[in-house]
């Protein structure tokens, strides 16, 4: 069997798409002396309701800044209990934690995102909320998911950490839920280096986590010392330190302006991964976007090792893919089979079988716009070839 091309220099897992139009914006913040939230936030903030169709954004340090204020915008907290998938990072089942309320796992479906048909069975009378998890970028159910909140009065909070772009049935994410969080981490669709943005259409909710994004103070920075108000203002409540800066919002304005060329570019290559590793032994996709109106924005590009055909185990592969000069990642080990999950709460393995099969075997491959259909030829090769060469 011909080994593929080896290659000279590890391919990144991701790189952030970065050019002169955001460089040339961040010196300008630098130069006008506002540099913390101020105009460029609210530009920011703006183009993304603009962008999604939502009323209200509010600017954010990360997207897990955002679920923690979203669950408590929404009154959550002791006693109440929130369900959501296992397949997703940290955060999500975190800030449910941090708020005081308990995390009900429910298994997911073939798109790897979680099961409407389990939701239901999972609420009882303390439940108050649902996360979705629209993971990779592919949208969950939300008109199953949206019908059954409505029948019980709960909250829908998107975690759209993965979906900047990504459209349902001709809807926007971010436009559905009662609210949604974005993400603006370095690996994602568009970045700010850190950062999140909380989208809604509600004007009460809204409010409320602008008051606790910045110490329940009724009045930002920019108004309170921007030179149009005089500089006093008033704590409504005990708030966090979750702002946004301008020179970080500077970065998003330009990169929001790219988001298009960005997914157009990411599907392409997606579409070549799954003509390369499609049918190929040892591994499986996930089942990929069909239904009109509805665009997966391609965040990353997922891989499951068919452990039960191959000699070796997922890290094993991986720890190959490394010695073939791919870079990878793991999105996500389950949360419910972490040590902090069983202890607390007694998750145990067997709870969410196609969860499980998938946090066994999932790893992501480099999928960015700075990279070449050679470097995707590349990693799609070693794959195969560490499947073909260690096959049971």
């Amino acid at each position: 069997m011909p080994l593929p091309r080896q290659r000279q220099t590890m391919l990144a897992f991701s790189r952030p798409s970065l050019g002169e139009d955001e460089i040339a914006e961040i010196v300008h913040s630098i130069k006008s002396g506002w540099i913390t939230t101020g105009p460029k936030c609210h530009q920011f903030e703006k183009d993304i309701c603009d962008y999604v169709g939502a009323k209200h954004a509010v600017a954010l340090t990360s997207a897990t800044a955002g679920l923690h204020l979203a669950l408590l915008a929404a009154g959550i907290g002791p006693g109440d209990e929130v369900i959501t998938t296992s397949l997703t990072f940290a955060s999500t089942a975190n800030m449910i934690v941090l708020v005081g309320a308990k995390p009900v796992f429910v298994d997911i479906g073939d798109d790897l995102n979680i099961d409407p048909a389990l939701i239901e069975a999972a609420i009882t009378p303390r439940t108050k909320a649902i996360i979705p998890v629209h993971f990779a970028g592919y949208p969950c159910d939300m008109d199953r998911i949206m019908a059954i909140a409505g029948k019980h009065r709960l909250v829908v909070i998107e975690d759209a950490a993965h979906a900047i772009g990504t459209d349902y049935r001709g809807r926007r994410i971010g436009s559905i839920g009662d609210m949604t969080i974005f993400s603006f981490h370095p690996i994602k669709n568009i970045t700010t280096a850190e950062g999140g943005m909380l989208v809604t259409d509600d004007d009460a909710l809204a409010e409320k986590v602008r008051l606790l994004k910045f110490h329940g103070i009724q009045k930002d920075a920019w108004k309170r010392y921007g030179g149009k108000e005089i500089p006093t203002y008033e704590i409504r409540f005990p708030g966090f330190k979750y702002n946004l800066t301008d020179l970080q919002a500077a970065i998003g304005i330009h990169q929001l302006k790219k988001l298009e060329a960005f997914i157009e570019t990411r599907t392409r290559y997606a579409g070549i991964y799954r003509r390369l590793l499609g049918g190929a032994r040892g591994v499986m996709l996930p089942s990929a976007p069909g239904e009109e109106g509805t665009r997966h924005c391609w965040h990353i590009f997922v891989v499951l090792v068919d452990i039960d055909r191959l000699k070796i185990d997922r890290n094993a592969f991986l720890g190959q893919m490394l010695e073939a000069k791919i870079g990878i990642a793991l999105h996500f080990p389950a949360v419910h089979l972490q040590p902090y999950y069983r202890e607390t709460f007694g998750c145990a393995r067997g709870d969410l079988p196609k969860a499980e099969f998938a946090s066994d075997r999932i790893f992501s491959l480099p999928l960015y716009p700075g990279m070449s259909e050679a470097d995707v030829a590349d990693a799609a090769a070693a794959v195969k070839d560490i499947a073909a060469r260690n096959a049971g």
